[in-house]
Order: structure tokens, then C-alpha cells, then sequence
């Protein structure tokens, strides 16, 4: 009996015609061309109508205070140096140091109160207020100018900031002796009070800021504008209307959306060691165990991090921040959480790809460990120049300096790392081209392609989002890649990935697997894409981006909500077993950390993403505990449970069925979504909670203030976090760890081909008098 070669039976498996129909893909084309329709239109907006930066600043004598260039130099100092690692500016940055927006308007309206109550003035309130909403910025001239009291004020903040980043301390929680360069000082400064102007002086033709009146600030009668209370409102009505067509589509076509679908024939899953794989497939596995590792380094900086908020002096009686300072520790933080999962669908796509195809092409290996040795040089080569660039060795706003929080990687690693991943992408074209012939374009085989390709693409829009543009520009590119490029093509390949797991194992049928798919973009893409605006309320932008920001984003919750419907569905998927023989079915953790993805995405990114989502909400607690609450439970809640559930996949086929550490991936299960949950529940939604009740009674600078973190009752509640972290690393991360130990130990184990069969994860076993109704149809 003769086999018929790998590349005649792909070639027989191509389907040249859609397995969906013309309406779903009518309707994808039809959401995606109009948001981003109207997002070339906020584009154009946002470099037309953001707050000016002026080419000098002058007294109203006439002297020089600052110049466009003096703000752009503090500006890639700031970067620079990790302070959005530390505080923030316009709110958005780190949550420890102050909003340096918010404490140059606080310093700067105090300062010149104190100069009218000089003069004989007993309540300078008005006039203080009038002094920095008067715009004395002319257009045409592009200069702006200060008042007298308003320079000295300017003057007197810059001895400030010079005496407090150059203090021979470590009290605040950054390195002795941080900034000493005069010159350096007066940009730093220059950066702020161009920011706290714009914050506080009336758009033209306008009643409030270039900011929307933030931050929250009395002495500069900065309160909510009559847009940041409407769209509220009308984003709650969006969401309750959403849900309830949803749910009316829902229950009229339940059956024929989502994840169900009978099967004719039972199945019989191929144990691990009865599964071939090809020697790229294998080649992953130093990926994942890569994985564990970045992973573990990740929360253990973490938890330094969070120890700062604690116990800001000490570190069980090590000064750490001689060493570790809070800047750099929150810096590895972020960017590790974003290379370990990152690392982890790249690893997670190449797996995939031979059980695609069914055939590898010779030296896929050799792509895939090189691929591996690039991402390697990128991650240490930028946490390396990370520290370098904070601790002032590399200088500011060069290739090699510290970017904006999010893309903190260095310019020169943002570009590498965007090569990389188009390595990647080829990597999966080439191990795909033979299984593409002849397959329509509107198929799971070219959407895993599409969706793989978005990645690359999205992420490199980054790049316009310099260290030396202009604040509200870069905002607007930075958050294209935290929201587009994250919280919608991150989430589409994620569904291309488990809906192909699900396809692969025989328990769903293409044609299913497409539907949910499509509809996946057609939600996700529905409310996200415009939705990404909701980041830049207060960035300086006009106030179109905040109504369409704040209407869309509400419709995030949407999905989210057909998630957690469906979440029975998908778990009944994922646990089917075969009937005819004893063989179980091989992943019930991966499914699970699966399951443990879509109870996340609708607590983590759905109620509390929509929580701090409300203008009305985020114009008080933008840069609080709140936000940080948000992004651990969906960061980690997805993205990582993903990444994880990805690895067990893979782990389970490398590692022989009696060395299966089943208690150990029980554990990192229970470990991780416990310690997540004691993480949000016991510090960060209470202090969050807290810190926004402080914010609107007290005032926003108060609320981000070190003597407001560090009070007692806030520090223990940030010592409550203690026991998380601990449940988290110990039994969730260790295990994991061992777990990767323990595949990397058997990687070469059990037999290896560069051909497939038909199923390579199962076999089909038809009962008497039906036929085999396999999985594509």
C-alpha cells in the first residue's frame, strides 16, 4: 500500500470555496472601513487641533523663559530617565511618583496666590483663576506668554524639581542624585509647565482647557465640562442597548452562533505519545521553557515594585532602590509581562502550523531557533539599555534611550523587534504555502495568516510615537499599539489560535470555527477600533475624541458579556470526550486556562475596563490604583492565562504520558487565578476605590500624593497584597516553571516526522450504519 505524498493531500484538502457566508465577511468589511474611517478622520484632528506647543515662551517684559526645544529635550528626559515610570503627565505614566501635570498646576497657582496676597490682595481666587485660563498663546507668532507672576512661579518650581531630583536620597524611591544637570532641570521643568498651561488655559472658543479642565483643580475652577457628564451618560445607554440586541440576536439565532455544533462521529484523541511532531514544533519548546522563565523574572520585579508602595524606606532592611529603583523595577515589569506573552503566541502560531499543514518544509527548524535567538537578543539587550538609560548613562533621545511606558524598549529594539515578527510571519507563510494553494482567502488557513500579519503591522504603527513628538501625537500612536494592536488583533489571533485547537482536535467544525471567528471581528472591531480614543481624553486632544472614545468604548463590553454566555459552550468544547475507549482527553488545563481567559476578559477588561472607561469615572481616577487594577486583571487575566494555556498545549505532546505532571499544572492553575484574584480584590480594587473616593472629595493632586499612598491604612492594604503574590509565584509561576523544566527535559522524546497524517491529534470512531462526518465540513 503506497501513501499519497503530504503535498498532494493539501493541495486535495484545499477548499477554493468559503465555508462562510457573504454576509459575515460583508460585515467585517463593513465595521473595519467605517472605524477606521473614522479614525483617519481623528487622525487629521489630532495634528490639526491638539494643544499647541509653542516655538518660545516669553514674559510678558518680554524675556525668554523656555522654547519648543526645551520641552521636547525635557520630554525625552522624562522618557529617558523611566519617570513615566514613576509618575505620570496628563495622567497617563506610573502611579507612585505624583502627576507632574497636576503638581506644577498645584505649585504654580499656590506660588502665585502667595505673590497676590503679597500685594494686599486677601482672596485671590479669581484672579488667580483668570491669570492661567487667559490663552495669551498667539497662533500666528507661535508664542505664548506668561505673566510676570506666572514666570517666577516658573523659576521657583525649577529650584524645586533641581533640589528634589538631585537630593542624595532614596526616600522618594528613585536613585540618589537622579537629575544634577542645571540645564537638564530647567527642560525637565519647561516639559511640566507646558503641559499644567494647557491644562488650565481655554481652548479657543471654547469654555474649558486644551485638556477637557484636567485635572480636577478648584483654584483653577477646572471642573467636569458638560461633555465629560453627557457621554457618560450616553455610554451607559450604548452598553445597556448593546446588550440587549445582543442578547435578542442571541436567543433568534443561538444555534447558529457561537461555539456548538454536533458531531456525527465519536473521537478518540491521539495520546501524547502517539502524536508525531516536526522538528519546529519542537524547537518551541526552549520558547515556552523561555517563557516560564521571563514569567517568573516578570512577577518577581513585580512584586519589588509593589513592596515600594508598601514600604517606600526599605526593603526588609535593604535600600533597594540604590539598586532596584522603582523606575526601573516597574519598567522590567511592564516590558516583560509584554515580551513573555508575546513570546508565547510566536511560539504558539509556529506549533500550530505543522498540524496546519500537515507537512514542514526542511530547515524550519533552523528559522524557528534563529527566530528564538533574535527575540533573546531583543529582550536583554533592552532591559540592559532599559537600566543604562535611567541610570543617565545612555544619553536621552537617543536610539539606544528609554521610550514612552508601553513601547519603553529602546528605538533601536522597537525596530528589531518589528523585524522579528515579520520573521515570524514568514516563518508561518513559508511552513504554509503548500496548504494556501487553491484554499479561499476567506478560510481559517489564510485568516490564521491575516490575523498572524496583523501583529507585526499594528505593532510597528508604534514607531511614529518618537521620544521627540509632540505629547498629544504620540499618544495618539502609542495607544493605537496598547489598544488596537492588544485588545483587538492580539484578541483576533487569539481566537484564530483556539478556535484552530478546537478544529485540530475534531471537536468543532471548520465552518463553526469561521462563524465564530468572523463574528469575534465584527464585535470586537464594532466598539474597539474607535473605542481606542477612550485613552485620550484628557491628552490634549479635541473633545470628539473623548465622545466617540467614550460611546465606542462601551460597546467593548459587549463581547465580553456573549463571552461569558457562551462560556459553557466553550468549556462542553473543550472536555468532550470520545466513547468507545478509555483514552481521556488530553488537555483539560489547557482548556481550562482557556476558560480562565474568557472569565478574565469580561471581569478584567470588560466591568473593570468599563468602570475607569466612563469620562466621568477617568476624569477623576485616571493614574490611581483603579487603572493598575484594570490592567493586572486583564493583562495577566488574558493575555497571560493565554500564553500559559498555549504552553500546556504544547507541553503536553513533548512530555511522555506516565511523566505528566497532572498535580503540578493543577496547581499552577489554582496558583495563578487565585493569587490574581487575591491581587485585585484584597489591594487593588479596595485602594483604587479609595484613592477615587479621596480624589473627588479631596482633589486629584491630593490623591496621587506620596503622603496620600503612603498613609497607614493604604499601606497595609497594599501589605494584604503580600499573600497573592506569594499564592501567585510560588503556586502558580514555580510550578509553571517546572512544568517547562520538566517538557524541555523530554523534547526530543517520541517520534518526529516532517510529514502528518489527515488527524493528527485523533481518529475518528463511527458508530455502525453512519459515516465519518470529519471536522472541515
Amino acid at each position: 500500500m503506497t501513501t499519497e505524498p503530504a503535498q498532494s493531500r493539501s493541495l486535495r484538502d484545499a477548499n477554493p470555496e468559503p465555508l462562510i457566508g457573504k454576509g459575515w465577511v460583508q460585515g467585517v468589511a463593513l465595521v473595519l472601513i467605517f472605524g477606521f474611517l473614522v479614525l483617519g478622520i481623528l487622525v487629521f484632528r489630532t495634528y490639526s487641533a491638539s494643544m499647541p506647543l509653542p516655538n518660545k515662551v516669553i514674559t510678558e517684559s518680554g524675556q525668554a523663559l523656555f522654547t519648543k526645544e526645551d520641552v521636547t529635550r525635557g520630554q525625552e528626559l522624562y522618557q529617558g530617565r523611566g519617570l513615566m515610570e514613576y509618575g505620570s503627565v496628563l495622567g497617563h505614566g506610573a502611579y507612585l511618583g505624583p502627576d507632574y501635570t497636576a503638581e506644577y498646576l498645584r505649585m504654580a497657582t499656590d506660588n502665585v496666590a502667595e505673590q497676590f496676597r503679597a500685594q494686599g490682595v486677601a482672596h485671590p481666587h479669581e484672579r488667580v483663576a483668570n491669570e492661567f485660563r487667559t490663552n495669551r498663546y498667539n497662533a500666528e507668532t507661535k508664542t505664548l506668554v506668561l505673566t510676570d507672576r506666572q514666570a517666577r512661579a516658573f523659576r521657583d518650581i525649577e529650584r524645586y524639581y533641581a533640589n528634589y531630583f538631585g537630593e542624595d536620597t532614596t526616600k522618594y524611591g528613585l536613585r540618589p542624585k537622579m537629575i544634577t544637570d542645571k540645564a537638564e532641570i530647567h527642560d525637565l521643568t519647561a516639559f511640566f509647565a507646558w503641559t499644567a498651561w494647557a491644562s488650565a488655559a481655554q481652548r479657543p472658543g471654547h469654555i474649558y482647557s486644551y485638556t477637557n479642565n484636567w485635572p480636577p483643580e478648584q483654584r483653577v475652577d477646572n471642573h467636569p465640562t458638560a461633555s465629560v457628564v453627557v457621554w457618560s451618560a450616553l455610554s451607559l445607554v450604548a452598553l445597556l442597548g448593546g446588550i440587549g440586541v445582543m442578547f435578542a440576536i442571541y436567543g433568534r439565532w443561538s444555534q447558529k452562533v457561537g461555539w456548538h455544533g454536533e458531531q456525527a462521529s465519536t473521537l478518540s484523541f491521539r495520546e501524547p505519545g502517539e502524536v508525531s511532531l516536526t522538528p519546529a514544533q519542537r524547537a518551541t519548546i526552549w520558547f515556552f521553557a523561555i517563557v516560564s522563565v521571563l514569567f517568573l523574572a516578570q512577577t518577581m520585579v513585580g512584586a519589588a515594585a509593589e513592596h515600594y508602595r508598601a514600604d517606600l524606606s526599605s526593603f526588609f532592611g535593604l535600600d533597594l532602590a540604590r539598586l532596584l529603583p522603582y523606575n526601573l523595577a516597574r519598567t522590567w515589569h511592564v516590558q516583560l509581562a509584554l515580551f513573555w506573552t508575546a513570546a508565547a503566541f510566536l511560539a504558539g502560531g509556529i506549533f500550530l502550523v505543522p498540524f496546519i499543514a500537515r507537512k514542514e518544509p526542511r530547515r524550519q527548524s533552523w528559522l524557528a531557533y534563529g527566530l528564538l535567538g533574535a527575540v533573546a537578543l531583543v529582550v536583554f539587550g533592552s532591559l540592559i539599555t532599559e537600566a543604562l538609560s535611567i541610570y543617565g548613562v545612555i544619553p536621552h533621545g537617543s536610539l539606544l534611550s528609554q521610550q514612552w511606558e508601553y513601547l519603553d524598549l529602546p528605538r533601536l529594539w522597537q525596530i528589531l523587534l518589528i523585524i522579528g515578527m515579520f520573521l515570524w510571519i514568514a516563518i508561518i507563510w513559508r511552513g504554509m504555502r503548500v496548504r494556501l494553494r487553491g484554499e479561499s482567502k476567506l478560510n481559517m488557513p489564510w485568516l490564521f495568516l491575516f490575523a498572524g500579519l496583523a501583529i507585526p503591522v499594528f505593532y510597528a504603527i508604534g514607531l511614529l510615537a518618537s521620544s521627540g513628538t509632540h505629547y498629544t501625537v504620540a499618544d495618539f500612536w502609542r495607544f493605537w499599539v496598547v489598544h488596537l494592536w492588544v485588545e483587538d488583533f492580539l484578541e483576533l489571533f487569539t481566537t484564530v489560535m483556539v478556535a484552530y485547537i478546537f478544529v485540530l482536535l475534531g471537536v468543532v467544525r471548520e465552518r463553526i470555527a469561521l462563524g465564530v471567528i468572523y463574528l469575534d471581528i465584527i464585535l470586537y472591531s464594532a466598539g474597539g477600533v474607535i473605542g481606542t480614543m477612550h485613552h485620550l481624553y484628557f491628552s490634549g486632544t479635541p473633545v470628539e475624541h473623548m465622545a466617540l472614545g467614550a460611546f465606542f468604548s462601551a460597546a467593548e463590553v459587549i463581547p465580553l458579556t456573549f463571552l461569558t454566555v457562551e462560556a459553557w459552550a466553550f468549556l462542553q468544547l473543550g472536555s468532550r470526550q470520545q466513547s468507545g475507549d478509555d483514552k481521556p482527553f488530553p488537555h483539560r488545563w489547557a482548556v481550562m486556562f482557556l476558560v480562565a481567559v474568557g472569565f478574565w476578559n469580561f471581569l478584567g477588561a470588560g466591568i473593570f475596563g468599563f468602570l475607569i472607561n466612563l469620562p466621568i469615572v477617568s476624569y477623576y481616577q485616571i493614574g490611581t490604583a483603579l487603572t493598575a487594577n484594570h490592567g493586572h486583571a486583564a493583562l495577566m487575566g488574558v493575555y497571560g492565562m493565554l500564553a500559559v494555556g498555549l504552553a500546556m498545549f504544547a507541553f503536553r505532546y513533548v512530555i511522555p504520558a506516565d511523566k505528566w505532571p497532572e498535580k503540578w499544572a493543577r496547581l499552577s492553575f489554582w496558583g495563578m487565578n487565585l493569587g490574581l484574584a487575591w491581587m485585585v480584590f484584597a489591594t487593588l480594587l479596595p485602594l483604587g476605590v479609595l484613592q477615587l473616593f479621596h480624589s473627588v472629595n479631596d482633589g486629584y493632586f491630593e490623591a496621587r500624593s506620596l503622603g496620600y499612598i503612603t498613609k497607614p491604612g493604604n499601606a497595609l492594604i497594599e501589605w494584604l497584597r503580600m499573600p497573592g503574590d506569594i499564592i501567585l509565584i510560588v503556586g502558580g509561576v514555580l510550578p509553571f516553571v517546572y512544568i517547562a523544566w520538566t517538557a524541555l527535559r523530554y523534547f526530543r522524546s517520541g517520534s518526529s516526522a516532517e510529514e502528518l497524517p489527515e488527524h493528527p491529534l485523533y481518529t475518528e470512531t463511527t458508530p455502525a450504519g453512519e459515516s465519518p462526518s470529519p471536522a472541515r465540513e
